[in-house]
């Protein structure tokens, strides 16, 4: 099977990003941007989904992290869905519940090249650290957006919104690990239609 792993490069007059995701890795990552709280939350996500990861991003920080965090999940979501290409044998679907401490999340991935999200959070603080915690959404949305995704991610109960946040990326992370997935069952794409 060819290796699934994909790079991106986008340039933009508010974000310079590149980035290389591997689905099938190890959970090697190396992260150089310029939003502290986005780089924990993607070594989480690579970690925890065995995927390698490098991302290069320069954005206009000066305004606010907005373009950046956007920006690295449209880079993601465009590497996701290259490195998958025509998805034989791919198990598609995943339902994936993390705690962490006293928070719950769940995340449930459908890689149906219909893009879709839903999103059930309400978090204790607007920030965590300097980081908005409305760019959880943006950045998700664009991933599922442009990896073509459906993507539904609840976050239960938590009382800390690091944690509630950190088990939503851990989630994900596992949840995609999952979806992409060979299934030595499944002969070509799972799906009636015969393409996804």
């Amino acid at each position: 099977m060819a290796e699934r792993k994909a790079e991106i490069a986008r340039k933009t007059n508010e974000t310079d990003i590149k980035l290389s995701f591997a689905v099938d890795g190890t959970g090697e990552v190396k992260l150089e941007t310029d939003v502290p709280f986005l780089n924990h939350m993607l070594d989480l996500f690579t970690k925890h989904g065995q995927f390698d990861l490098t991302v290069e991003a320069r954005g206009d920080i000066d305004i606010d992290d907005h373009h950046t965090v956007e920006d690295i999940g449209i880079c993601l979501g465009q590497a996701l869905r290259e490195a998958l290409g025509d998805k034989r044998g791919i198990k598609r679907y995943a339902s994936v519940f993390v705690p962490m401490d006293e928070a719950l999340a769940q995340v449930i991935v459908d890689v149906s090249n219909r893009p879709h999200f839903e999103y059930r959070a309400e978090y204790p603080s607007t920030q965590v650290g300097s980081f908005e915690t409305e760019l959880v959404h943006e950045f998700l949305w664009k991933l599922a957006l442009e990896a073509r995704i459906t993507l539904h991610v609840i976050v239960h109960y938590g009382k800390n919104t690091h944690h509630m946040i950190e088990a939503v990326f851990k989630a994900l992370g596992r949840a995609i690990d999952e979806a992409t997935s060979i299934d030595p069952r499944v002969q070509g794409v799972p799906s009636t239609k015969g393409v996804l």
